[in-house]
C-alpha cells in the first residue's frame, strides 16, 4: 500500500483546491494535493469554464459609470435565493462573498495576473423577482482557462513550492478517523490499482458536486421541476460524482440542500462526446423563438434567456416531454449563437483581440458552421415545412406540428412588421430593453424576422436540460469547517467550493446571480487556509 504524510491533505485539484493551497504556501505549510483526474487536467471545470465572476462595486464597475454597493448586492442576493427557514449558514456565507467578494477574490486574482474585459456583462436580471439589478458579471480575458493557469503559475513559482507534493489518478474513497478526528484519507491509485492512506493533520474536501452522476441529479431532482427529463446531458466534471460526499456522511458530516442545482435549458450533444451524454450549454439566442415539443411557443411568458435560468428549467420540465426547440435563421445565429465554456469560445480563451473583434462585427461563422454540420441536434431548411419536416425526422416521431410552428413564427414577424411603438409582445420587448446596454447590444439583433429571405437559411435546434452545478453540498461553517449532523465542527475536517454547496451548504438558495462560483470556490478556499493556518 502507498502511504504519504503532511501537515494538509487537500482532495480535488480545482480552482477551490488550488486557492486553498496557494494560501496555505503562504504560512508554509506542508501539502499533498490528490486529484483523481490526469496532470493536464488540473484546474477542474473551471478550466472549461467561460471564466465569468461576480463583483461587487469593481474597477470595471465604477469605470463604467455603474453604482453598485455590498447593500444593493445582498438585497438582490436574498431575492434571487429564496432562502427557507433555517438557511442561517447559507445567508452568512452570502453575506460573507457580497462583502469579500472584490477585496479578497478580485484583488488576489488581479495579484496572480489575472485580467478582465472592461465591459461588465448583465446576466440573471431577473424576472418575477429581482435578480442582478447592475452588471456584476466580470468575464476573464482568456476564460476559466487563463484563471487556472494563472494561479497553477502560482503555485508553481511559490517559494515554498517544494512542500506541495502533487498525487494525480488517485480516487479517495474513504476518510480516515481516530478518536473522532478525521486524520487522512484513503483510496486507490487508479493507475496502477494500488490501495493508498495519504494521512494529514488537516484534510480539506475540495472535490466538486454531484452533477456529474446523473442518478445522482435524478435521484435529488427538485419538486418544482416536476419529474426529471427522459433525456438529460451531463455539462458537469466527469468525476463531480458525490463519492466524497458519501466519505464525509460517513465520517459524520452533514449533506444539505442536493436538491438545489444550477442546471441549464439550452444543452445539446457535444460534437465530439468526452463523457456518457457529453453536453455542451448554449447561450439561448434571445431573438429565436422558444418553441415546445409540439412546436408550440412556451408561454404565456416567452422564454428568454439572462433574467431567471431557473425559470427556463422550470418551464420546459413542465411541458409534457422535457426538451424544447429555438427556430432562427442564419443571421440571428451568426449575431447571437454561442456556447459557454473555454472549448468554443476561442478567440477569447487564447487572448486573441483581433479574432474576438472579428467574430462581434461579423458573426461567429465558424462556430455556426461547426455546429451546424457535427452536432445532431441542428437542422437548417430554406422554408418552415422543410424545417419541421426535419425536426421531425431529428426526432423520430411527428411530433412538431406545422401549424404551430407557423402560429408561431408568422405571429413573432408580423408584430415586428408593425414598428417598435406598436411590438406588443413581451420577448420584443425585453430584447428592446436589453438593446440598451452597450454590453447586449453588441450580440443582440435589432428586432430580427425570423422569415427574412435575407436572412436565410431557417434553424432549428434541439435542446435538453444540462446538469451542471451543485448548489447545495457538505455543510460548513464560516471557517470552512465541515459540520456533523448535530451541527458541530468535524475536527480536522474542511469542504471548500462546490463540495460545500460554495460555502455553509448552499449559500446560493434556489438560484445564483451567475459568477459566484468561481469566486466562491476561492473565497471559501481561502477561509479554509486562514482556519488551518491558525489552528492551535
Amino acid at each position: 500500500m502507498q502511504a504519504c504524510r503532511s501537515e494538509v491533505l487537500i482532495v480535488g485539484a480545482g480552482i477551490a483546491g488550488i486557492a486553498t493551497a496557494l494560501d496555505l504556501l503562504d504560512s508554509g505549510k506542508s501539502i499533498v494535493l490528490l486529484d483523481r483526474d490526469e496532470a493536464d487536467a488540473i484546474g477542474g471545470l473551471a478550466r472549461e469554464s467561460f471564466g465569468g465572476m461576480f463583483f461587487v462595486d469593481s474597477p470595471q464597475q465604477r469605470r463604467q459609470g455603474i453604482r453598485d454597493s455590498t447593500e444593493l448586492a445582498l438585497r438582490d442576493w436574498h431575492s434571487f435565493a429564496e432562502f427557507g427557514p433555517g438557511d442561517d449558514l447559507p445567508k452568512a456565507w452570502a453575506e460573507a462573498y457580497v462583502h469579500r467578494c472584490t477585496p479578497d477574490v478580485y484583488r488576489w486574482v488581479r495579484k496572480h495576473g489575472v485580467g478582465f474585459f472592461p465591459i461588465v456583462n448583465w446576466v440573471e436580471r431577473g424576472e418575477f423577482r429581482p435578480g442582478n439589478s447592475v452588471p456584476r458579471f466580470h468575464m476573464v480575458w482568456g476564460t476559466g482557462k487563463e484563471l487556472a493557469d494563472c494561479l497553477i503559475a502560482a503555485l508553481r513559482r511559490h517559494a515554498n513550492a517544494g512542500k506541495l507534493t502533487f498525487r494525480f489518478g488517485h480516487r479517495v474513497d474513504r476518510l480516515l478517523l481516530e478518536n473522532g478526528r478525521v486524520c487522512g484519507a484513503s483510496g486507490i491509485d487508479e493507475k496502477n490499482g494500488v490501495p493508498f492512506e495519504a494521512r494529514a493533520e488537516h484534510v480539506v474536501v475540495a472535490s466538486g458536486g454531484i452533477n456529474g452522476d446523473l442518478d445522482k441529479v435524478r435521484r435529488h431532482w427538485h419538486t418544482d421541476w416536476n419529474r426529471p427529463p427522459a433525456q438529460l446531458l451531463n455539462g458537469s466534471h466527469r468525476f463531480a460524482d458525490g463519492t466524497l460526499h458519501q466519505a464525509v456522511a460517513a465520517a459524520g458530516g452533514n449533506l444539505t440542500h442536493l436538491d438545489k442545482m444550477w442546471n441549464y435549458a439550452a444543452g445539446v450533444h457535444h460534437p465530439r462526446p468526452r463523457k456518457p451524454h457529453h453536453g455542451l450549454s448554449l447561450v439561448p439566442p434571445r431573438s429565436a423563438l422558444w418553441l415546445n415539443w409540439r412546436g408550440e411557443r412556451i408561454g404565456p411568458q416567452p422564454l428568454v434567456s439572462g433574467f431567471d435560468t431557473r425559470r427556463l428549467v422550470t418551464e420546459i420540465c413542465a411541458q409534457e416531454r422535457a426538451y424544447s426547440w429555438q427556430v432562427l435563421n442564419h443571421r440571428i445565429a451568426l449575431k447571437e449563437l454561442a456556447v459557454s465554456g473555454s472549448e468554443f469560445n476561442p478567440s477569447v480563451r487564447d487572448k486573441k483581440i483581433f479574432a474576438f473583434l472579428r467574430d462581434i462585427l461579423f458573426g461567429n461563422r465558424w462556430l455556426v458552421e461547426q455546429l451546424t454540420s457535427d452536432c445532431p441536434d441542428f437542422v437548417t431548411a430554406a422554408t418552415l415545412p422543410e424545417l419541421v419536416e426535419k425536426m421531425n425526422a431529428l426526432q423520430g416521431d411527428r411530433s412538431v406540428q406545422l401549424c404551430a410552428v407557423e402560429n408561431a413564427v408568422h405571429g413573432y414577424d408580423a408584430t415586428i412588421a408593425r414598428g417598435r411603438s406598436l411590438m406588443n409582445d413581451e420577448q420584443l420587448r425585453r430584447i428592446g430593453a436589453l438593446r440598451e446596454y452597450r454590453g447586449d447590444r453588441v450580440r443582440l439583433c435589432k428586432f430580427q424576422r425570423i422569415l427574412d429571405t435575407g436572412a436565410l437559411p431557417l434553424m432549428a435546434i434541439r435542446e435538453f436540460v444540462i446538469s451542471r452545478k451543485s448548489l447545495g453540498g457538505i455543510q460548513t461553517d464560516l471557517h470552512s469547517r465541515a459540520l456533523s449532523t448535530s451541527g458541530q465542527p468535524i475536527d480536522g475536517l474542511y469542504a471548500v467550493g462546490e463540495a460545500a454547496g460554495f460555502g455553509g451548504g448552499g449559500m446560493h438558495g434556489l438560484r445564483a446571480l451567475e459568477g459566484t462560483f468561481l469566486g466562491s470556490c476561492i473565497l471559501s478556499g481561502r477561509i479554509a487556509a486562514q482556519a488551518i493556518s491558525a489552528y492551535v
